[in-house]
């Protein structure tokens, strides 16, 4: 487990969120020589190292499932954030803004960061455990919310094309926000002990290590920085994001793939962590972390957009194509299997990845 703060404002993980604050200052909004685009990644890099770091604080003074839910929602906070300033920035070429990187966290977390997770946790450890009971529930809800925002949309006909109508859509926005309040409070109220690390005996891990918690004012000095630091990862992000967009069209990739690689750099915090979880063989922290985060994404999101679509000029198509479809339903079964027997090995893990690369190869090459 990491330390927690010792040092003043001499300490990197103390700097480089406010460096990264202050950089984001100055270039947003800007065009960015290719000098200070190299700076801005330097600085990326560091603000989601840093992030990770100050997460690991906070969830050592609040311990789980409340460590893990802080890094999911605070991250997917500041992207809706940003998704809801590109979607105003973008005229019409935004229309499917939110569609794609709602399915393109989707597939990152429950494929990427969970696939990982248990892929080094069983190469580690032997095989990969964890609580069927947290991560079927989960997975079920993750699999409700992809399928009510991101399939239903093709199919309806109010509307034509992808499009859910204003009726509709407001359904999708306060259902997802009701699965996602009721989720929250079985995670950390009701059945807590379902979202707890176990051991390879089934018994339910109530905390993390032998070292003595971060006292409170440390704990609340690093949930700041966390917020700095996640606040600079996604506008950073968001700074280069013109050099991303220039570097696909030079490419002659479709313009979606640039909404993956955002949600690539976006999503660093919460992967490293739950890697860090996995290599202690915490792997039930790395689902958490994995499945929160894309709950949180379309839970989040959804509400947000359709609250922005008030205001925003265009279409809103929410609407996922056949292909992108079946991918998602081979992640929502291939991760029941996954889930159900409450371990797991490097097979599993590695279906998943191939499940990744699968809509990454997809989405450069549709």
């Amino acid at each position: 487990m990491i330390a927690p703060l010792r040092s003043p404002v001499t300490q990197w993980t103390v700097v480089v969120p406010v460096l990264a604050v202050v950089l984001l200052a100055f270039t947003w909004g800007r065009d960015l020589p290719a000098a200070v685009v190299g700076l801005v990644t330097v600085v990326l890099a560091g603000a989601v190292l840093a992030a990770v770091h100050h997460a690991e604080v906070v969830a050592h003074r609040v311990g789980e499932p409340f460590g893990s839910l802080v890094l999911a929602v605070a991250v997917t906070v500041i992207e809706v954030a940003l998704i809801v300033t590109l979607m105003a920035d973008g005229g019409d070429k935004s229309a499917t803004l939110a569609r794609d990187t709602v399915f393109a966290a989707v597939m990152i977390t429950c494929n990427g960061i969970a696939g990982l997770s248990l892929l080094v946790a069983s190469l580690r450890h032997g095989t990969a455990v964890f609580n069927a009971e947290g991560t079927g529930a989960a997975l079920a809800t993750v699999a409700t919310l992809s399928t009510l925002s991101l399939v239903l949309p093709t199919f309806t006909t109010s509307k034509p094309g992808p499009e859910f109508s204003t009726t509709q859509l407001t359904f999708a926005a306060l259902s997802s926000l009701v699965l996602y309040g009721l989720f929250v409070t079985t995670q950390t109220v009701r059945h807590r002990d379902y979202f707890l690390p176990v051991t390879r005996q089934g018994q339910v891990i109530d905390a993390e290590g032998h070292a003595d918690a971060p006292s409170a004012r440390h704990a609340l000095a690093s949930l700041l920085l966390l917020g700095l630091a996640l606040v600079g990862v996604v506008g950073l992000a968001k700074g280069v994001s013109p050099t991303i967009e220039a570097g696909v069209a030079a490419a002659d990739l479709p313009h979606s793939a640039v909404g993956v690689v955002i949600a690539l750099l976006v999503l660093l915090p919460e992967t490293i962590a739950a890697l860090r979880s996995a290599r202690r063989d915490r792997v039930q922290t790395s689902l958490n972390l994995a499945l929160g985060s894309a709950m949180a994404s379309i839970g989040l999101t959804i509400p947000a957009v359709a609250l922005a679509s008030v205001w925003l000029s265009g279409p809103l198509e929410l609407g996922l194509g056949a292909t992108h479809m079946v991918l998602l339903a081979l992640t929502v079964v291939v991760s029941s299997l996954t889930f159900v027997p409450g371990r797991a090995t490097p097979l599993q893990g590695g279906v998943h990845l191939v499940l990744l690369a699968a809509y990454l190869e997809l989405a450069v090459n549709p």
